[in-house]
Formats: structure tokens, C-alpha cells, sequence
């Protein structure tokens, strides 16, 4: 597998996850006439972290809102510094403010100045578009919170891996949430398996997270090439992407590879990257199990249009979504995840677009790998679907216009209210 680690990873001068679409493809968002800086609904993002500090996941979500709603909206952000002075930048054209932190404890920045910050902040935009989790914004809310701001909670995920802190916290979001003047989602599961959305369903609006569909699945003639490549030397290639963290469940699927007749990528990078090499080398799977890092979008495009099969193996709701696997299914390949009680299996379902397996096993994950290897037509089937279902559901001008009517429908009842 030296050969795909050597010629496709990147310079490794960014952390992984980030795949930025060009907005080039047919799949991009209608242009929208643009309006006048005043007229422009003002939308502040807060969050824990933001790119280049932090990448992928949520961070990812927030710059493509920022930046694909620049015509209709004057974005900027506000996180925290995982450690260290805060201060203020553009990053890719967005404006981005950054507090101070003493330091990170079970990955939420201690910031004392964040709540002050986040109420002067409200204090100057429309909306708050608060994406959670991150305590320190629920507590900023229920303190106080300026009457004429909309709030907009984008639901990205329970809290799992820090559950502990929830009889401290829980009080705090569910105040948050009685006043959110809407709750985001990107499944219906996600209000059916949560005790925090139930009792304010009524306010939850679904709007799947989106991709730029034409992009993934359209390689250019030098990638296409490339593909051949990586085919005539991989036949049995399985491709898995995201940073190297435990609730990616990539420990289980390397153990999974001692049964598969095939080779894997794992790309991204993170704090387990060490564990999991010696983990590999421990099987004696070096010649079959390759660790690339980043890569950069057009080389994960071409990984993903030269492998066989696509896994998504998490073992827990931290993964509420998986937007990679939507990626794959742009690029028209089959999917086994597992079934989380989160979208997971929503977005490629059983059967259809997937083969679901239950989480943290290995010998039924490497049963569905090896089946999916083994039958080319039910997995071309398999991926065909994939890219039908990306086009329908998971396009990226879809997610903004449905995200902009919810800001400024939110915004717009706000200032009735605040009026009357």
C-alpha cells in the first residue's frame, strides 16, 4: 500500500476532514441577487472551535453556511482558542473571534470571558445561529440573552463522550432550548431519540446537511487517470475518512481487515493516529491497512472513485450524520456504516444504499465488507442509489436555502414579537 501513501498524501500541512467544495459543479447553489450590506440579515455562528485551529465536523458546517450564504447574510463567528490569548482574524473571507482559554477539559475550552462575549456579540446581529454542544453557550442564554435576537440552535449532537457533566449541564440546555426560536436538525431520528428535543418538537425544523454533489462525482480526465491507477494496483480497495478519534470506530475496522480479503485507507489524521499504527503493525497488516492523513479534496475524490467499498464504522452517537459517507455516495459507491441510533443508517440505509451492521464488532463489519467485495453488481447497484439519494437530499444549495428561510424566519417572528 506504499504506493498510495506516497503519492497521494498531501504536503500534511492541514488536519483532516476538511473537503472545501468548489462551488464549480452543477450541483452548486442557484446565485442570489446581492443585497446591500445593510440590508443583509446579520448571523453570528457560535461554537467551541473554528478552522485552521480545529477542522472538520461542525467547524466545517459553520464555514460552509458563512461562506455560501455571503450574498444573503453578514456572517461571522464565534469560538474559542483551545488554549491560549484570544483574538480576532479572517479566515477564508469570515470574520472570526476568538476568546481567551485557560485550557481544554473533555474537549470544551474553559474560557470565563466566552458568555461576555457571546451577549455583546447577540447584542449587534439578527440571529445567533448556536452550534451545539458547547455548555458555555447554554449557560451564556440562560444568564441572559437580548430580547430582539433570534436564537437558532443548530442540534448537531448530543453530549456522549462527557455525559458525565450532564446533571451539571442539562438544566442550562434545557433552558437554552425553551428559548431557541428554532432547533435544526439533520434527521428526524435525531428529536425521536433525544429527551432534550422531545419536549420542544414543535420548534425543530429538518434540514439535512449538504454537499456539493456534482463536484464529488465528477472527476477531471487527470483524475480519472489516477483512478486507474489506483485500481489496477488495488482491486479490493475499501476507502474510510475522518479524524482519528475513538467514536470513529477505526480500531474495530482495522481489526475487522484481519478477515477481509481486500486493502483499506484510512484517511485523516488525530490523536489515536500512533495507537492505531501500532495496532496495524501489531496485526501484521502493514500491506494492507495504509494511514495517509490529509489529503486534499481532489485526491480524496480520486480515492474515493477508485475504491470498492466506502465504511463508516463509528461506535457512537457522537456520529449523528456522517457527511463522508453522502460524499461516497456522490462518487457512486456503496457504504457499510453501522446503526447508531442517530441519521447514520438514515442517510444510507440497509439494503439500499448500505450494508448495516451493529457497532463496535468486527466479524459482522468485516462479513459485509468481504460480501460487498465479493458481489460487484449488488455493490455498483448499491452505488448507483447512493448517487441518487445524494442528489435528492444531500445537495449543498438545498442545506443553505433551507438554513437561510429558517434564519430569517426566525428573525422576522423575533422582532414581531419584540415589537409588540
Amino acid at each position: 500500500m506504499a504506493d498510495i501513501d506516497i503519492r497521494l498524501a498531501g504536503p500534511g500541512i492541514h488536519p483532516p476532514d476538511i473537503h472545501p467544495p468548489d462551488h464549480d459543479g452543477n450541483d452548486s447553489p442557484a446565485p442570489h441577487p446581492v443585497q446591500s450590506v445593510a440590508a443583509l440579515l446579520k448571523v453570528a455562528h457560535a461554537f467551541k472551535v473554528f478552522i485552521p485551529e480545529v477542522n472538520g465536523g461542525i467547524p466545517e458546517v459553520m464555514r460552509l453556511l458563512a461562506a455560501g450564504l455571503a450574498g444573503r447574510c453578514r456572517s461571522e463567528v464565534l469560538v474559542s482558542r483551545v488554549r491560549g490569548a484570544g483574538g480576532s482574524e479572517l479566515v477564508e473571507g469570515i470574520e472570526v473571534h476568538r476568546t481567551s482559554s485557560l485550557r481544554s477539559v473533555w474537549s470544551m475550552p474553559i474560557s470565563p470571558v466566552y458568555p461576555v462575549d457571546l451577549w455583546a456579540t447577540a447584542r449587534r446581529v439578527d440571529v445567533v445561529d448556536y452550534h451545539a454542544p458547547f455548555p458555555l453557550v447554554d449557560l451564556a442564554v440562560s444568564l441572559w440573552f437580548p430580547r430582539r435576537t433570534a436564537l437558532v440552535v443548530h442540534w448537531h449532537s448530543e453530549i456522549v463522550a462527557q455525559r458525565r457533566i450532564l446533571p451539571i449541564v442539562g438544566p442550562f440546555i434545557r433552558r437554552a432550548l425553551r428559548r431557541a426560536d428554532r432547533i435544526i436538525v439533520s434527521a428526524p431520528v435525531m428529536i425521536e431519540q433525544s429527551p432534550f428535543l422531545k419536549p420542544v418538537s414543535a420548534k425543530c425544523v429538518v434540514v439535512p446537511y449538504g454537499i456539493d454533489v456534482g463536484c464529488w462525482a465528477v472527476p477531471s480526465d487527470a483524475q480519472r487517470h489516477r483512478i486507474q491507477e489506483i485500481r489496477a494496483l488495488h482491486p479490493r480497495l475499501i476507502v474510510a475518512t475522518g479524524r482519528l478519534v475513538p467514536y470513529k470506530g477505526f480500531d474495530v475496522l482495522i481489526e475487522a481487515m484481519r478477515r477481509v480479503r481486500g486493502d483499506l485507507v484510512i484517511v485523516g489524521t488525530g490523536p489515536l493516529e500512533e495507537a492505531l499504527r501500532r495496532q496495524i503493525a501489531a496485526a501484521g497488516l502493514q500491506d494492507r491497512v495504509t494511514l495517509v492523513g490529509y489529503l486534499e479534496r481532489q485526491d480524496l475524490q480520486s480515492l474515493l472513485h477508485a475504491c470498492r467499498v466506502f465504511a463508516l464504522p463509528s461506535v457512537e452517537k457522537s456520529e449523528t450524520f456522517g457527511i463522508a459517507q453522502a460524499e461516497a455516495m456522490a462518487c457512486g459507491r456503496p457504504v457499510v456504516n453501522t446503526s447508531l441510533p442517530t441519521a447514520v443508517p438514515w442517510v444510507a440505509r440497509d439494503g439500499i444504499e448500505a450494508l448495516t451492521v451493529s457497532p463496535g464488532s468486527a466479524a459482522p463489519l468485516a462479513e459485509a465488507l468481504n460480501h460487498l467485495l465479493d458481489h460487484e453488481d449488488m455493490a455498483a447497484a448499491m452505488g448507483r442509489r447512493g448517487r441518487e439519494r445524494a442528489e435528492a437530499l444531500f445537495s449543498l444549495g438545498s442545506f443553505l436555502d433551507r438554513t437561510f428561510d429558517v434564519y430569517r424566519q426566525a428573525a422576522e417572528e423575533r422582532g414581531r414579537r419584540h415589537r409588540s
